[in-house]
């Protein structure tokens, strides 16, 4: 399975709060952190939610 490289690059001061929880759903805890998750749907609907605030590339 495809595995995504998840980078945290933009900060959630001023963000809705909703988006603040996809962060540390994700497992970010600060900027720059970078995470490795499998390539699902669930993670896919919750990199887009918040893809201004992140950097990510896909790894077969």
């Amino acid at each position: 399975m495809a595995k995504l490289h998840i980078t945290w690059k933009k900060s959630t001061i001023g963000r809705p709060p909703e988006q603040e929880r996809v962060i540390k759903a994700l497992g970010l805890h600060r900027l720059n952190e970078t995470v490795v998750h499998d390539d699902t749907p669930q993670i896919r609907g919750m990199v887009n939610k918040i893809c201004h605030l992140l950097e990510w590339s896909v790894e077969e």
